[in-house]
């Protein structure tokens, strides 16, 4: 329980101002909102016993990939996404509430978009949901064909990480190619996969 403790102290700190100053919240609505989505998150983790795994299991699976036929297949499928082992290490050395944590925040990020569209620029709930796929990323299972199919499916979480820093960075350097770049694709996520194939990402 101290630890857990000790993680959501954690992640409020990290979470608070990034509702406050990127989503307009209050204090009060911000300490709100992240106490619903940690609720959320540490039932969920409960309920699919998940709250106690290794701290280190990034390393683990890069480890059993060589020896281990299921790890090997699941690790290339990420690896055929752009996947490198640092990835891996950042996403699964991570404590399952921090990662559920980021899922569940996008999620509330999306969801302020989508309301955004349909409310102040009056679109349709389909129009909302193919603007949202071209301005931003959309992390998931790859498999997962109800949001896009071919290069417009869900990107890999373990690519989080290296996707945010590459748009920052073009965002700060080129925001204007960046947005052309991505406009001239099917969905930001085909922009991300393309490229990650030339090598740019």
């Amino acid at each position: 329980m101290a630890k857990t403790s000790t993680l959501e102290k954690h992640l409020k700190d990290q979470y608070l101002p990034i509702f406050q100053k990127m989503m307009g919240m209050s204090m009060a609505k911000a300490k709100r909102t992240f106490k619903d989505l940690f609720t959320k998150v540490t039932e969920e983790a409960g309920n699919e016993d998940t709250m106690n795994l290794p701290p280190d299991l990034g390393d683990m699976l890069l480890e059993k990939e060589s020896t281990d036929k299921k790890v090997e297949t699941v690790l290339a499928k990420k690896r055929a996404e752009g996947v490198r082992d640092q990835n891996i290490r950042w996403w699964w050395n991570m404590h399952d509430l921090e990662r559920r944590m980021m899922s569940k925040v996008d999620e509330v990020f999306i969801y302020a978009l989508f309301l955004r569209f349909t409310k102040e620029e009056r679109l349709s709930a389909a129009e909302a949901n193919e603007r949202i796929r071209k301005v931003r990323p959309m992390f998931g299972d790859p498999a997962d064909s109800r949001y896009g199919r071919g290069n417009d499916r869900p990107l890999p979480e373990e690519l989080r990480q290296r996707v945010n820093t590459y748009m920052t960075r073009r965002a700060q350097q080129d925001p204007e190619g960046l947005k052309r770049d991505a406009e001239a694709c099917s969905s930001f996520n085909a922009f991300i996969r393309k490229e990650i194939q030339a090598g740019r990402l």
